[in-house]
Parts: C-alpha cells; structure tokens; sequence
C-alpha cells in the first residue's frame, strides 16, 4: 500500500511539473513574422519564458534565416534572455537585411532615423527603406515618404516614393488617413506634375 501512494504521488509530483515547465514549440515563419508585425516578438520570447533561446539562436547563427536573425538581433540589442550585446544585433539584422528582409531593413531604418544604436543618419535610413518599399512594404513606404517630405533622399526619388504609397491598398481607415497626411506633406515639395504623375496607376520610366 504505501508503495503504490508513493507511485501516486510520483505521478502527481511529475504531472505538476509538466504542466509548470510546459514545453514552447518553436515558431513557425509565418508566427514569427506576424509576432515581427505587431511588435510583440519581444514580450513573446519573455512570455515563453524564454525556453526557446537556444533554438533561435542556432536558426539565426547557424540556419541564417532572416527572420530569426531578426529576432535573435533585437534579443541581443535589448538584452532579452541574454547579455546585451547590440553591436552584434545590429550585425544580424544587416544580415537579414542583405538576404532580402524587409522588416530587417524598416528596423535598422529606424535606428538610424532615431539614432538608437548608432549615430543619427537619416540619409542611410532612406538608402534601407528604399529597397523595402520598391517590394511592397507598408510601413517602409510610409516612413520613406515622410522622410522624403522632411527634405531627407534625393528629389529624384520623390515621384517614385508617393505613386508607392498613393497606390498602396490599405487595411484600415487610420492608416490610410496617416498615408493621406504624409503624402499631402511631400506634394508641397513636389512640382504639380510630378505629382500628376506619380498619382498614376502605372509609372512611366523617367
């Protein structure tokens, strides 16, 4: 009798701990880049109790696939599961951004634009975001056409940088409206039939 209550009890005990240390699946890419989007990678990778940092670690260091240089790069800026180290974060979101993420190009586009981490150049954000938006990307077409409305770029680029966003298809009403402001702010640089121009579904080469 008492072997079998501290059977029970074994079980019981192991049974508890399971569901204290519950195992964390390892993001899928399409998880990771909706996490990425809604800025909740971080307070995820926390809220996982930060189980999963060998495996993104060995995705980003050894896999090299870019969205996980992303994530292992802001967890080395922000010291989350790890020691801070930014200038290798840094690194590895140059890295992802060569290897054609845009949401890697949009995060060092920030840092240069607010100059956290490195030294203040809105001119180098403008070179990161250019690429970006070229492929489609929101939030790289927004933060180029309001840089561009703020003098920063080249004049060149300004017909290209509005007919990206003024033909972009948008999923809600506050978005489009910041779209509308920003967009409006860079016209006032702009010849009116440059804008003319730019407003076209289809752009004709320069």
């Amino acid at each position: 009798m008492l072997r079998i209550a501290l059977l029970l009890l074994l079980v019981t005990s192991a049974n508890v701990l399971a569901e204290e240390t519950k195992a964390v699946d390892i993001y899928s890419q399409e998880q990771l880049l909706e996490l990425i989007r809604s800025k909740q990678y971080l307070t995820r990778v926390k809220a996982d109790d930060c189980q999963l940092v060998q495996d993104i670690e060995a995705r980003a260091e050894v896999l090299k696939q870019p969205l996980y240089q992303y994530l292992w790069g802001e967890m080395l800026n922000f010291g989350i599961c790890v020691k801070a180290n930014p200038p290798r974060g840094i690194s590895l979101l140059r890295d992802a951004a060569e290897q054609g993420s845009a949401e890697a190009m949009v995060r060092i586009a920030e840092y240069y634009k607010d100059g956290k981490f490195v030294l203040q150049d809105k001119e180098r954000s403008v070179q990161y975001l250019l690429p970006a938006a070229a492929n489609g990307d929101l939030p790289a077409r927004m933060m180029l056409v309001e840089l561009f409305a703020k003098g920063y770029g080249s004049p060149r680029d300004y017909v290209l940088g509005y007919h990206w966003l003024y033909n972009q298809v948008f999923s809600d009403e506050q978005t489009q409206q910041d779209a509308k402001r920003l967009l409006q702010l860079l016209a006032a640089k702009m010849p009116a039939s440059q804008v003319e121009k730019a407003k076209k579904e289809h752009l004709q080469s320069r």
